[in-house]
């Protein structure tokens, strides 16, 4: 089940699906522990006329879509059939780590009638089977989950009348399917406590007149122990749930309107997605810095693992959106996170957890017999080269100079030293889509890229002769490009080159990174002719036919192909929105950006219904494939907004649409 709204606070990540279920609750680090994941489900069920009916079950017409400006899902949800509507607000306190859920449930029958509802709770806690209890505390009139240092208390109030009603079990175990059975009567057992795989479910009993409808007020806090949770709760009684709501939301419109951005001629389904991608992207920042790429556990279901780790690659371009949005804060944070999990020697490995260890990784050390470093050179690189926009527009100098010897200086090192010397450029490593080991365009174009920003770094402090060393091997990656990685009778660019028994073997396959690398890091200028035909080739090569659209990652891509007739691939967001930027950057008037709105608009409306994007589209019928969301995808398109305003401003026709840089 894919997810469709992304809700937290820096501390914790909860994820719910299109019924409005809780899928994920991440605690106490964003993307690490996740303690309902994998089929585990918070269910969300109503009972009336002796029927009961969770928001799963067939009969639904539900609509779920992140609030406005908000860090907050909104809930439409009928049941003609039962005669019932719900609508509600989901949302993270951004003060605490509580859950909360305000749930208006209407009586849509013309006759008086008493109505239930359900609240299911299924967790793994330490994302282990084993030694969860579950009980009801009749003292604080609450259920608590814990296990160790985890503990989860729900709470519930109907008009203002707590729960009555609970039940604990076991699930999943002694051939028992789970709590939730017990409310199909209507009536919950009062079991009040249970161990092993525990479960529990809640209910709130109400009268309604006919078309009345009545408030619910739910929370899920969670603590390192059962003190400290019960607290929270205490606070949601204290403050009020729908004073907690108003003040959480209002953050998140102060937030994500900081910056007064003038969106000239962007469609508003444009602008809604820009403000949501920055939520989306914000929602994925762990407050100790890392920022993972997705928060999708389902993929775990079809893999060996998840993507809720910090790539570095994914995270660089994350903190270059928020920086260039005008949020340097939660970028200044991930740039800390790379300083500390930096190797001795200057290169960062294929990814990380939250908490700063080491991710789990299919790259080995050896190859062929020979010791080999299992990274990807684009990672380091990319950090170094999202941190001097981060300068740029912060002018925290102070933040640079305390990380400039520990990071800068560490990683540009690196890259100058792990270099073929015959050639210039950088060795061997894994390429940016992670699958082919050699010496990439992309991999180049950003070393190339990371040694200038590096060389004006320590220009900025006076560091002389660093800044010459730098400089100096940035021009020799460039030229190592354009003389070893260009072929030049067909006017193509490789993919990567590799070496094997003494001889070089040149991959020709078109590939988005090829030509993006060219221009984005500026290794050819847009006028060079070079650049423009193999652009041209790039696009024609890649590009998905009508009615999906877009454009895939390269040629005869088989990552989720599910047709042979895609003979490109599947439609990427990040590929696409690459070739939106080249559209802007050759643009020589208005008129030239009417292909590039359309490309913004094709996103838009490609998005999953709350504003979610994916990785990838199918190539033949559009649905949303791979993980949902994808940060990288957001941030891609907070950055082709941005650079589409800020073309607006070079071309004269707006003179500050971009307020930030």
């Amino acid at each position: 089940m894919s997810r469709a709204i992304t809700l937290g606070n820096g501390k914790i990540l909860v994820n719910l699906d299109r019924f409005g279920q809780v899928r994920d609750f991440y605690f106490p680090r964003v993307g690490l522990e996740n303690h309902i994941g994998g089929d585990l489900v918070h269910r969300l069920g109503v009972w009336a006329d002796g029927r009961l009916s969770w928001t799963s079950d067939p009969g639904w017409q539900i609509k779920l879509t992140l609030a406005p400006e908000a860090l907050a899902s909104e809930l439409a949800a009928v049941n003609e059939s039962l005669g019932i509507k719900l609508t509600g607000v989901d949302l993270v306190y951004n003060e605490k780590n509580i859950l909360l859920r305000r749930l208006t449930v209407q009586n849509l029958a013309d006759r008086p009638r008493a109505i239930k509802i359900f609240f299911g709770h299924e967790f793994e806690m330490y994302q282990s089977q084993m030694a969860h209890t579950a009980y009801y505390d009749p003292h604080e009139r609450v259920i608590v989950h814990y296990r160790n240092r985890r503990v989860f208390v729900a709470g519930a109030q109907l008009a203002g009348v707590p729960f009555s009603e609970y039940t604990t079990g076991v699930f999943g175990s002694e051939g028992k399917q789970g709590s939730y059975l017990d409310a199909a009567d209507g009536q919950l057992s009062l079991n009040p406590i249970e161990h092993g795989r525990a479960d529990s479910v809640i209910g709130l009993a109400g009268d309604f007149r006919a078309g009345e409808a009545q408030t619910v007020h739910y929370s899920l806090a969670a603590g390192s122990s059962i003190k400290e949770a019960l607290a929270l709760n205490r606070l949601v009684l204290e403050r009020g749930l729908s004073h907690m709501v108003e003040t959480t939301t209002n953050y998140w419109r102060a937030w994500v309107n900081q910056r007064n951005f003038n969106f000239y001629g962007l469609a508003p389904e444009v602008v809604r997605l820009f403000k949501q991608s920055l939520l989306v992207i914000r929602a994925h920042a762990d407050e100790g810095g890392g920022i993972i790429a997705s928060s999708d556990f389902q993929n775990l279901q079809q893999g060996k693992d998840t993507y809720n780790y910090v790539w570095p690659r994914d995270a660089a371009y994350a903190a270059l959106a928020l920086t260039r949005a005008g949020d340097a804060a939660v970028a200044k944070k991930f740039f800390a996170f790379a300083n500390e999990v930096l190797t001795d020697d200057g290169y960062l490995m294929h990814k990380y957890s939250p908490d700063k260890s080491l991710g789990s990784s299919w790259h080995p050390w050896l190859r062929a017999g020979a010791p080999e470093l299992p990274i990807q050179g684009d990672e380091t690189a990319l950090v170094i080269y999202a941190l001097w926009h981060y300068y740029q527009i912060s002018k925290d100098l102070e933040f640079v100079e305390l990380i400039y010897n520990s990071l800068i200086k560490k990683a540009a090192d690196f890259m100058v030293t792990y270099r073929d010397p015959a050639t210039g450029l950088p060795r061997a490593s894994y390429d940016l889509w992670e699958e082919k080991f050699g010496v990439s365009t992309f991999t180049a174009g950003a070393t190339a890229a990371a040694l200038r920003a590096a060389a004006d770094f320590a220009k900025l402090l006076g560091k002389v002769k660093s800044e010459d060393a730098y400089r100096r091997a940035a021009a020799e990656v460039t030229q190592g490009i354009l003389t070893h990685l260009y072929h030049e009778a067909d006017g193509q660019f490789f993919k990567l080159m590799t070496e094997g028994d003494g001889e070089i073997v040149y991959d020709s396959t078109i590939d988005i990174s090829t030509v993006y690398a060219l221009f984005a890091f500026e290794i050819l200028p847009l006028a060079d002719d070079r650049l423009r035909r193999f652009w041209e080739r790039v696009e024609k090569t890649l590009s998905v036919p009508p009615p999906v659209g877009g454009l895939a990652r390269y040629e005869r891509d088989n990552y989720y192909r599910r047709s042979e007739s895609a003979t490109a691939g599947n439609p990427w967001f990040v590929a696409t929105l690459w070739r939106t930027q080249y559209r802007i950057r050759v643009a020589a008037s208005e008129k030239d950006l009417a292909a590039a709105r359309d490309d913004l608009l094709w996103v838009a409306r490609r998005a999953e219904p709350s504003g979610l994007l994916s990785e990838q589209l199918d190539a033949e019928t559009g649905a949303s494939l791979s993980v949902s969301p994808l940060v990288w995808s957001h941030a891609e398109f907070v950055l082709t907004v941005i650079l589409y305003l800020d073309k607006l401003e070079a071309l004269g026709i707006c003179d500050a649409c971009n307020p930030v840089y």
